[in-house]
């Protein structure tokens, strides 16, 4: 069945810019600094340019170490999150801007008024990607250390929201008036103190700035374990996820989506918004060839055999990265690699990777490329645009969350050709409509989702 331009779904986008990543090609020669200001407006003006939903910096709290040593893919010397949003709110003007800050090493007043500044500069374009942490190596660099347990990062997560929220509504929405002799102050009786008691916080106290353009920032996630999905559903506008396939994408979808009615929220109160990377050619063959060529310049042979010591936990480098993988067993230290994520039993996924590499006759560096491929759209402009309408109108996303490999200047190609297919197919904006993000995004103003108001 045909899909009308009128009926069809609305494709997101947000554009990444690279932090704690393994995508970016830094050593190729259109790779720009991660530290100037320019590099940070390029990308910003480029999503704008082609009607993105928000430009998206993600962070790292303390730079992974290897073997002792910084990992030589991680961005070293990035500038404050907060700190690069709030200037690029002076150079656009319809863009979202959304920061990853830790809810695991802040407090819930100081969250809260970082965002509704950020709210209030940006005319509405604020969005805070909520993460969690228990790791006690990104720990060390906080007064707190790694105290925290694991079984407790959602909960601290929940609670923090929750004090936030209570900040970002208790000033009502006429609760400041405007003398020209005395500045502009609020009227007592319609700031309400905020008074919060929790196994994580207890807080008594007032919220110093009137309620922002969007009343509450757009929350984004990242989780994808039952919890994380729950926390999602429960809390945040939009959700990340790291299924590539479109069976996986949909079930995933269904899931998530389905959670949000024992909340009290409807459907699309919550977008789907995968990472993905592309590559452009003039044919299939050429855009295959120079994805083909991009992934071995993301993963060297050094890269390949110290992505194997994550798993194995011991020194590897005297196997040949082209050759077989090696024959000995993961020895369980987990200690070789430290401030990332583990995925799994290493015994269980070394395994697996002797089996896929046997039956695909994968070498150590060929096996490593073939696992660590996220979500990928290959092909012609036409091609690309087509596949991501599919994931999108066959209910395995609402949009992506882009990833270039070259900085800044990535997103450029994708702009000027993927876009105007996207449009000519009725997927997709051909000019903002709105001026805040929850406008881009189709999100409910809280107060609405509080009352049961329906989204139009």
């Amino acid at each position: 069945m045909t899909i009308s331009k009128r009926t069809k779904k609305q494709i997101h986008l947000g554009a990444h810019f690279p932090g704690v990543n393994n995508t970016t090609v830094w050593t190729d020669p259109a790779s720009k600094s991660q530290i100037e200001f320019d590099s940070f407006v390029h990308l910003a003006e480029s999503a704008e340019r082609g009607l993105f939903d928000f430009f998206f910096l993600a962070e790292g709290l303390r730079l992974r170490e290897h073997r002792n040593k910084i990992h030589d893919l991680d961005v070293v010397g990035r500038p404050d999150t907060l700190t690069v949003l709030n200037a690029l709110a002076s150079v656009t003007t319809k863009l979202g801007l959304a920061g990853t800050i830790n809810t695991t090493f802040n407090e819930p007043f100081e969250l809260a008024k970082q965002f509704s500044s950020l709210d209030h500069l940006s005319d509405g374009r604020a969005a805070w990607n909520m993460v969690t942490s228990s790791d006690a190596f990104t720990g060390e660099n906080f007064r707190r250390g790694g105290y925290l347990d694991r079984a407790d990062r959602y909960v601290r997560a929940n609670e923090i929201i929750d004090v936030a929220r209570e900040f970002w509504d208790s000033w009502q929405s006429d609760a400041f008036v405007v003398d020209r002799d005395r500045g502009v102050f609020g009227r007592e009786s319609e700031i309400r103190t905020v008074s919060h008691s929790g196994p994580q916080f207890d807080v008594t106290g007032r919220f110093t700035l009137p309620r922002s353009p969007q009343g509450h920032p757009v929350l984004l996630q990242a989780g994808d374990s039952d919890e994380g999905r729950e926390f999602g559903a429960a809390k945040a506008d939009a959700i990340f996820t790291i299924h590539g396939t479109l069976e996986d994408g949909q079930k995933f979808y269904t899931d998530v989506k389905g959670r949000l009615a024992k909340y009290g929220r409807e459907h699309a109160d919550l977008k789907v918004l995968p990472a993905a990377t592309f590559v452009l050619g003039d044919s299939a063959q050429d855009a295959a060839e120079k994805a083909d060529h991009i992934r071995h310049q993301q993963v060297s042979g050094k890269t390949a055999i110290s992505f194997l010591e994550q798993v194995w936990g011991r020194d590897l480098s005297e196997y040949d990265p082209d050759g077989p993988l090696p024959d000995v067993e993961p020895s369980g230290d987990v200690s070789i690699t430290r401030g990332r994520a583990r995925h799994g039993d290493p015994r269980t996924l070394a395994q697996q990777y002797r089996e896929r590499a046997e039956a695909e006759n994968l070498s150590i560096r060929e096996l490593i490329i073939a696992v660590t491929t996220r979500q990928q759209f290959v092909g012609t402009p036409a091609q690309v645009a087509e596949d991501i309408d599919s994931y999108v109108q066959n209910d395995a996303c609402d949009g992506f969350i882009l990833v270039p490999h070259i900085t800044p200047a990535g997103l450029d190609e994708f702009v000027d050709q993927v876009v105007p297919e996207l449009q000519d197919r009725g997927s997709f904006r051909t000019e903002y409509t709105g001026n805040t993000l929850r406008d881009h995004l189709g999100l409910r103003h809280p107060y609405q989702q509080r009352e049961g108001v329906r989204a139009s």
